[in-house]
């Protein structure tokens, strides 16, 4: 199950479960949107992977307990400002190369 971490690890930006701007990585490092766009241009600084939303969590119980109240989001906030040298490292290396063939 996701965590649904509170957080940016790069801007500390309130992500709340219901954040349609979080977006994780296979490791589901959690990053604000803009800061995936401008800030890591779609790489992970963590593992090198790409990005996808992180999916909502439903607030409602649906369907058999599966919400928010039973199951709540993470409170562990990760932050760990990307190093911006060691990231253009990182893209230079990559060298364009797109998630599915990191």
């Amino acid at each position: 199950m996701l965590e649904l971490r509170p957080t940016c690890e790069h801007c500390r930006k309130p992500l709340p479960p219901e954040s349609r701007e979080a977006m994780i990585c296979s490791f589901e490092c959690t990053f604000y949107r803009t800061c995936v766009d401008d800030v890591l241009h779609g790489v992970c600084p963590n593992c090198g992977g790409g990005f996808c939303a992180r999916p909502v969590r439903p607030s409602k119980d649906w369907i058999g307990g599966n919400c928010l109240a039973n199951h709540p989001p993470g409170e562990r906030e990760v932050h760990q400002p990307v190093d911006p040298a060691r990231h253009a490292r990182l893209l230079a290396a990559q060298n364009g190369l797109p998630p599915h063939q990191r």
